[in-house]
């Protein structure tokens, strides 16, 4: 990043942390992906302010560098300006499985091996976190020094006590594998695999534990909900502060890891919410509320009205199609949202019966019709394609309900004077570990190019709807990514050493990506995550998968009623989700990394 970006961006941030080099463990937190994206991440900023709450720490932000700055020059962290390589650690934050291939053009560009076996006995630790790590960290275990799996509230505290106990690089790496829960080094592990590719066996090559569970908090209210550390007008949201609702989410769509991965879904208090807003509102009059199941929070609208009433504007990350209450509807309306989203995910009754959606389109429609009726002019509508047991009858559904739906928004826009635009966002299905669809083939790209042709053909011509389609080879890279093993991250730096080049890289390699990619895999097949005990069994999610292909729903989840079908809640209480604590400092804020 230039001197004068640098510059700039520091002068229009508030809340930034300054601390003196002198005396302090020094961490560059990466985000790979530009400032204005790592910046809308509320998890990124929440481990910037908890890692900065120690007096012995500091934390500064790198980015990967804007389009047009020198190739030539060192990445340097935003807030001194000093070479990301200075630092004793170089933490990042992964959210996005193909933000993976910046996180080795980040690493190159500090002058660091991207390779953890290359690396030096005076160069930083490389630690990862973030949720796309969280789920499988081994796509990327050829590049990483260690992985803090899990909730960051869980693993920082012991994190930096291992990193004040130790100063030699090994040592250091020896005990944050024994002592930090959550902590995986990938060096300290043996994996074998047999004829066809599949994992053989695993084992530990020191003294650290053959698995490794990934902790999650069990009490969210033992500090404030995370919110917006620093503030800055180059964002997606603008200037609003983000404040996280809770985590996790009961619904149990059968596609969502955040459904599965930080069950059991926990709320914030209201009085919890109260206090943030109230801060957040001292600070800005536009608050961002943030998480898996925002629209499930019990007091989502008494929240609203009373702060509504001191001219604090909400904004949501996501409500569902059958809670938009009248009150919710005034909040949208109040803080001049003008395109609002529904995410009916399938197109057909049967097909939602198969992800465990839990809309009809009976809630889809009524959903369409208030939000116009509301003064919302504008609607974004989201959609998968590729979905198991997804035939093209089923793809053709979602242009038949495109139009059902806009019939229902014309309809209720009459006499307004001007009729908005329905957005159709169509995204290819990408099989998740920790899901019960991670056993799931994807979709061949060939098919999910033919899926997005139809629904071109079908909708070219509707007025007022516009498609947009990803592209479906972006969507396998990731689906690689998401559900590879340590071959992938091998793959990663020939795709670095091509030019960014996916195509080239994958012809030249020896690596059949397809076999990660497009197959189905066995029950008993060892998944190249399975050594992490997450919070939900194997055995719960498979059963899941035999229902979605079933055709059957499945049970919801019910917190604190004695349920012990995931394992999730068993889990937390025998000890599973408890807490690190360490000496020497108090950490304030927090968020799930």
């Amino acid at each position: 990043m230039r001197d004068a970006t640098r510059e700039r961006l520091l002068a229009e941030e508030t809340g930034a942390v300054r601390k003196s080099w002198r005396g302090r463990i020094p961490i560059a937190l990466l985000y790979p992906n530009r400032y204005a994206v790592g910046m809308s991440n509320l998890g990124f900023q929440a481990v910037y302010r908890l890692l900065n709450a120690f007096d012995d720490v500091v934390c500064e932000r790198a980015f990967l560098p804007e389009e047009g700055d020198p190739d030539e020059a060192p990445l340097r962290t935003l807030e001194s300006g000093r070479p990301v390589a200075a630092a004793e650690v170089v933490a990042f934050s992964l959210s996005f499985e193909n933000d993976a291939l910046n996180l080795v053009r980040m690493l190159a560009r500090a002058g660091l091996a991207p390779l953890a076996a290359a690396r030096r006995a005076d160069d930083p630790l490389i630690v990862g976190g973030g949720v796309a790590l969280s789920l499988n960290p081994e796509a990327l275990a050829p590049l990483v020094d260690c992985v803090l799996l899990g909730e960051a509230e869980c693993t920082v505290p012991a994190f930096v006590e291992a990193l004040r106990a130790e100063r030699d690089r090994d040592a250091r790496l020896r005990l944050l594998a024994r002592r930090v829960p959550g902590a995986y080094v990938p060096a300290f592990y043996r994996v074998a695999y047999d004829a066809s590719g599949e994992i053989a066996g695993r084992e530990p090559l020191a003294d650290v534990p053959e698995r490794i569970r990934s902790p999650v908090c069990a009490d969210l209210d033992c500090r404030p909900p995370a919110a917006s550390a620093v503030l800055t007008p180059h964002t997606v949201f603008g200037r609003s502060v983000l404040i996280e609702t809770g985590r996790g989410c009961s619904r149990g769509c059968r596609f969502c890891s955040a459904g599965f991965l930080y069950r059991p879904p926990r709320m914030h208090s209201a009085e919890r919410l109260d206090e943030a807003v109230a801060a957040a509102a001292d600070r800005l009059p536009q608050v961002g509320l943030v998480g898996a199941a925002v629209s499930d929070h019990p007091a989502l609208d008494s929240l609203c009205g009373r702060f509504a009433a001191r001219g604090v504007r909400f904004s949501f990350s996501s409500l569902r199609a059958d809670t938009l209450s009248p009150e919710r509807l005034a909040a949208l309306r109040e803080s001049g949202v003008k395109t609002a989203t529904v995410a009916p995910e399938a197109g057909s009754e049967r097909l939602r019966r198969v992800i465990r959606k839990g809309l009809t389109e009976g809630q889809i429609l009524a959903a369409a019709s208030r939000l116009v009726a509301a003064g919302i002019p504008n609607l974004k509508l989201y959609f998968m394609i590729g979905l198991p047991t997804e035939t093209r009858e089923d793809a053709a559904e979602i242009a038949s309900l495109v139009k059902r739906i806009r019939h229902e928004f014309l309809r209720s826009s009459r006499g307004r004077g001007a009729i908005g635009t329905l957005t159709v966002s169509v995204n290819a299905f990408v099989p998740k570990p920790v899901t019960p669809f991670q056993w799931a083939a994807m979709a061949d790209t060939a098919e999910l190019k033919a899926r997005i042709a139809l629904l071109e053909r079908e909708l070219r011509r509707v007025p007022n709807v516009r498609l947009h389609a990803d592209v479906p080879r972006w969507a396998y890279v990731q689906a690689l990514l998401a559900r590879g093993d340590r071959r992938v991250g091998e793959l990663l730096l020939g795709v670095h050493a091509a030019g960014g080049n996916w195509r080239r890289a994958l012809r030249e390699s020896v690596l059949n990506a397809d076999w990660f990619v497009l197959r189905e895999r066995p029950a008993e097949e060892t998944l190249p995550w399975d050594f992490i005990d997450h919070p939900v069994s194997r055995d719960y999610l498979r059963q899941e998968y035999e229902r979605a292909l079933a055709g059957l729903d499945g049970p919801a989840c019910r917190p604190g009623a004695g349920c012990e079908a995931c394992g999730a809640c068993p889990a937390l209480q025998a000890g599973g989700g408890a807490e690190s604590s360490a000496s020497g400092g108090t950490p304030g804020g927090g968020g799930g990394v």
